[in-house]
């Protein structure tokens, strides 16, 4: 469905993204996580050929963004963070003006603008004004105008942003209804937001890609060793004359625990053995009573901050970010 190969996006000496490849595959809903600056909106950008890259190829459907661009639009809905709004129309007028703009036969514009008003429940504001909407319903709004035309791939980017939980709950459910019929790729910072709708999450940092896969894929990947946290009551010359002598154990660390008189215990087992009956025979065999013992796991929160670690400040600015004016959506239409 999309191929991206050896993306590159510069300006002057800022690299917004670096030699990036992906395959997005039909019929799945994406998302890309990775910190404000990591280059998300940049490729997106690109994608949707709102703006050149540096090099690199993007295939739409089999088509060249670049060498062959109608062709490939065809084929795109794109919802960019500001949605393209014209703010004095009403939602029926816009609505019926985007599908022109997208040639949609004069003869099937009314029959295919009611379909989406209903498939986004905007029956009851279609005759109000887009500039007295609620954030939320402007955010529908924009994701219609991305559906006219039925394009196959839908790209969203960050569609949740700015909305009250309610609204949140509304966009995911949403986003999976049109996940049945559209191959559906969005762009967030939030953990939340990618983990509860994206069936693959594909993490960048300071524009490169540094992991892919299911959530379920990413937390595997990352636990290569669980760990085991025991905090026991005693010193730690007692703990580490049981510690030492146990085969099970790959490594461990002591530390002075909060409470006076135990000991904090980071227990790295091999090959990832289940040793805490072992460990709290032994450790209470020895006179260490166990006042805690905590299995620690990654979460999504975890992983994403170990692979993107902590970007600069001056990375962190993506120049089509500073400068988005609602005039430049009306070619995203």
């Amino acid at each position: 469905m999309i191929q991206v190969e050896n993306l590159v996006k510069k300006y002057g000496n800022h690299t917004a993204v670096d030699q990036l490849s992906f395959t997005v595959e039909k019929g799945q809903i994406y998302g890309f996580l990775g910190p404000n600056g990591a280059g998300k909106t940049t490729t997106m950008n690109i994608m949707t050929g709102y703006i050149a890259a540096s090099s690199g190829t993007v295939m739409i459907n089999g088509y060249d963004i670049l060498k062959e661009p109608l062709k490939a639009k065809q084929c795109i809905g794109y919802l960019p963070e500001l949605p393209p709004l014209y703010m004095d129309m009403t939602v029926w007028e816009y609505l019926l003006f985007v599908s022109e703009l997208k040639k949609i036969p004069r003869k099937q514009r009314v029959e295919h603008v009611e379909k989406i008003i209903d498939d986004l429940q905007l029956a009851d504001v279609k005759d109000r004004l887009i500039k007295n909407l609620s954030k939320g319903y402007k955010q529908r709004v924009g994701l219609a105008q991305a559906l006219i035309g039925y394009p196959e791939v839908i790209i969203l980017d960050e569609p949740m942003v700015g909305l009250d939980p309610k609204q949140i709950i509304e966009m995911r459910d949403l986003i999976k209804g049109l996940a049945k019929e559209h191959t559906i790729i969005l762009s967030s910072h939030i953990l939340s937001e990618v983990s509860a709708v994206c069936d693959h999450i594909m993490i960048i940092s300071k524009g490169k890609l540094v992991a892919s896969g299911s959530p379920e894929q990413l937390q595997k990947m990352m636990q290569v060793k669980v760990e085991l946290e025991v905090t026991v009551l005693g010193d730690a010359k007692q703990a580490e004359a049981v510690l030492k002598p146990m085969e099970q154990i790959e490594s461990y660390t002591l530390e002075p625990a909060e409470d006076d008189g135990s000991v904090r215990i980071l227990v790295t087992p091999k090959e990832n053995e289940d040793t805490r009956r072992e460990l709290s025979m032994a450790l209470s065999g020895a006179g260490l009573p166990i006042l805690s013992m905590n299995r620690l796991e990654k979460s999504l929160e975890d992983i994403f901050l170990e692979l993107t670690g902590s970007q600069e400040t001056a990375d962190s600015v993506e120049p089509e970010e500073d400068d988005k004016e609602d005039t430049d959506n009306d070619s995203n239409l």
